[in-house]
């Protein structure tokens, strides 16, 4: 029998859900102990943000709020192997890589707290980034539309998006990749592997083994990492984005990871999920392990942690604060920011609008 083809898919992992090392061969930035602080105080900074976020919503100081809880290890990792000039394209949770690029919490309380401005991210690298895609999959594609400007300009620059299990069986996503691997284009697509698509299951989502393989029809390099190992997410991802940068095509990596949380706070999961089954995600869980490898290498300690959890507190409080204090925008401005000449039927209801508003304040007076 005729071979037309034969694909594999690599799996890689460094760190096990013990914090133990697997393998002897440690990148690099891993070597770098200062540096792996870092993305661990982070990845604690993310969890702290995750927290308040949820307070702020069940408060009623925040609108619906997808939480990132056990992803915090695949996002960090994402962001921080991308180099300033590369464009993220995002879908609604990937807050770890949106604050290791310079956007603020208060932006992200912005904009679940229904204000568009949230999405001008005001520091860079993030300013050149893409707004959040509540959307699903509609970021790959304009990921995608990056990476052709990228090859046409020829600039050494990537594009990198991110969906999640769910999201990898829409059409946009297909496309994305397809694109990408017929015309050679510098896109690296992460599947953030929450094994939840709301409350879907991964089991019915695909037939496939894996959902990197999804990759392989397209052309591209792919290959399946340890989601709640940053060290194999940030290799993955410097080895994805290096082969992308140099003209060698771009790659579909599949994080393996658990929703620990609600899908967003507008869901309850023990509808759908087991006790047992989100116990055994706790186990695995991202913070946990890489604590226990920084800890055995005397870099790190409760000590630390106390004092670093302190800082995130103060620095989300200042945060939130900032938030509260924006002043809202006019009630005018839903309509005054989409047409460069307002149609005649938006003028109208634009009227009626302030007409309204004219009236409630008339009101408060008597």
């Amino acid at each position: 029998m005729t071979i037309a083809a034969k694909f594999e898919i690599e799996y890689l992992q460094y760190l096990d859900a013990e914090g133990k090392q697997v393998r002897d061969d440690l990148p690099e930035f891993a070597k770098d102990l200062d540096h792996m602080v870092e993305l661990y105080k982070l990845m604690l900074s993310t969890r702290v943000f995750d927290a308040k976020s949820i307070a702020l919503q069940r408060t009623g100081k925040l609108g619906t709020y997808a939480s990132c809880l056990g992803h915090e290890a695949a996002h960090v990792g994402i962001g921080s192997a991308m180099k300033p000039e590369d464009v993220y394209a995002p879908s609604y949770r990937e807050y770890g890589a949106q604050l290791y690029r310079g956007v603020q919490p208060r932006e992200v309380y912005m904009y679940w707290g229904g204000d568009e401005r949230g999405n001008d991210y005001q520091k860079e690298p993030a300013r050149h980034d893409f707004a959040w895609s509540v959307p699903i999959a509609t970021q790959c594609l304009h990921a995608a539309g990056s990476a052709l400007a990228f090859k046409i300009r020829g600039e050494k620059r990537v594009a990198v998006c991110t969906i999640g299990d769910g999201g990898s069986s829409k059409g946009d996503f297909y496309g994305a990749i397809n694109i990408a691997g017929a015309q050679n284009l510098p896109l690296v697509c992460v599947i953030v592997n929450n094994q939840w698509a709301i409350s879907v299951p991964r089991k019915i989502q695909s037939g496939a083994p894996t959902l990197a393989q999804k990759g392989i029809a397209a052309g591209l390099f792919s290959i399946q990492v340890d989601g709640n190992d940053i060290i194999a997410v940030r290799k993955a991802m410097e080895d994805a984005l290096e082969r992308a940068r140099n003209g060698h095509g771009g790659s579909v990596i599949e994080a393996v990871t658990y929703r620990l949380g609600d899908h967003t706070t507008a869901d309850d999961a023990r509808r759908y999920r087991g006790e047992q089954e989100v116990k055994d995600g706790w186990e695995k869980e991202p913070m946990k392990r890489l604590r226990k490898w920084l800890v055995a290498r005397k870099v790190w300690d409760d000590a630390k942690e106390e004092a670093w959890k302190a800082e995130c507190d103060e620095w989300m409080d200042n945060e939130v604060n900032a938030y509260l204090e924006t002043r809202t925008q006019p009630v005018s401005a839903m309509f005054d920011y989409i047409f460069a000449e307002v149609p005649a039927d938006l003028a109208k209801q634009r009227d009626y609008v302030l007409s309204l508003e004219t009236q409630l304040e008339s009101n408060k007076g008597h």
